[in-house]
């Protein structure tokens, strides 16, 4: 598979700069067997079946944006994975003049030194600082790590500081948003209830590498950035209490997907889960944990449309992105959603023999 395949072209007016309010007042194209249908994400229950179990994404996005100074220069820091002990792996801008040994300064009193240069423009940091110390310090002087197509010229706005967060978040870990969540209200998760839909969370801490373009023409060649996640013992036996008792699995975001189908057996059972996942999900990929899935519209060429499109088909997707471009659908993080009924085994067998 080569990664041209996997581009469209996508008007930039069509990018969200701001999130729909109330947040369930989004619209939701429904993809399935029998075609699209335009609906608007307050429609859910009616979609979904009693005994249907969502599966959320429970992490919660940290200020992992920085800006600072070394020397005179100004630097632009983006952690994106903790090493331990006050240590963060980070993108850097620009990352070609830091050096081993070097500083950077946020504030008084607050500063990391650089540890070594790694590859794609990233840098090991050290802080010098023990976790909760960090995280003070991270609340005092970092930003909400907004995706950089959502225009932002000064800097994110004080309303992204909740716009960014989804109603489920519990755990710090991520610097970036699993946006299919930020759909959901009080009020949408009680209609939900009221239908007889259940709902679990799960932990996938989402790193900014997720998002990154595949810039290799191979598909297989791109690296995957490894993520870490939780799926906790009780968790773990509410899915399979759901499957086992006829009902379909929801995965809210591809970060849930992702987390399940690296936890899940060769029966479909799903154990508890507590590591790093590198899961790269490609056409072809055989799910065994997920029935449906909630997700936003995606970038071309990107790691996430090729998930979709192995989830639902190629083809289909294809069909999807193009109505959702013509209908005026709200693309990325502040965007709509869709709602995914994976594909049967037969589509997928002849997408890969065409």
């Amino acid at each position: 598979m080569r990664t041209e395949d996997f581009d469209f072209e996508l008007p930039p007016d069509r990018i969200a700069a701001a999130p729909a309010r109330p947040r369930d007042s989004a619209r939701l194209l429904v993809v399935r067997e029998g075609g699209l249908a335009d609906c608007i994400v307050h429609d859910l229950p009616g979609l979904l079946r009693t005994g249907d179990l969502l599966v959320f994404n429970d992490t919660r996005v940290i200020p992992a944006r920085l800006v600072g100074r070394r020397g005179a220069a100004r630097v632009e820091i983006l952690l994106h994975k903790p090493l331990g002990a006050g240590r963060w792996q980070a993108f850097a801008r620009p990352a070609k003049r830091l050096r081993p040994g070097e500083r950077v300064a946020f504030a008084t009193g607050f500063a990391a030194t650089v540890q070594a240069r790694l590859e794609g423009g990233e840098v090991a940091l050290d802080f010098g600082l023990e976790d909760v110390a960090l995280a003070a310090a991270l609340r005092a002087h970092g930003a909400v790590p907004l995706p950089p197509y959502i225009p932002r010229p000064e800097g994110p706005r004080p309303e992204d500081q909740a716009d960014y967060q989804t109603m489920f978040a519990r755990h710090d870990g991520s610097v970036a948003a699993p946006t299919a969540g930020l759909h959901f209200t009080p009020a949408l998760m009680a209609a939900l209830a009221a239908r007889g839909v259940g709902s679990v969370a799960v932990t996938l801490h989402v790193g900014a590498g997720t998002f990154l373009p595949v810039r290799t023409e191979d598909v297989t060649a791109h690296r995957m950035h490894a993520e870490r996640g939780e799926i906790a013992p009780a968790a773990a036996e509410r899915i399979n209490a759901a499957r086992r008792a006829g009902g379909r699995i929801v995965a809210v975001g591809t970060t849930s997907l992702r987390l399940l189908e690296s936890a899940v057996d060769d029966d479909g059972r799903i154990r508890p889960f507590a590591g790093e996942t590198e899961i790269f999900i490609l056409p072809g990929f055989r799910f065994r944990a997920v029935d449906l899935l909630m997700t936003n519209f995606h970038l071309p060429r990107s790691t996430l449309f090729m998930l979709v499109s192995a989830f639902a088909g190629r083809d289909r997707m294809r069909a999807a992105y193009a109505h959702a471009i013509a209908a005026g659908y709200r693309f990325y993080s502040y965007g709509d959603a869709s709602l995914l009924e994976r594909a049967a085994p037969e589509r997928m067998a002849k997408e890969r023999t065409a």
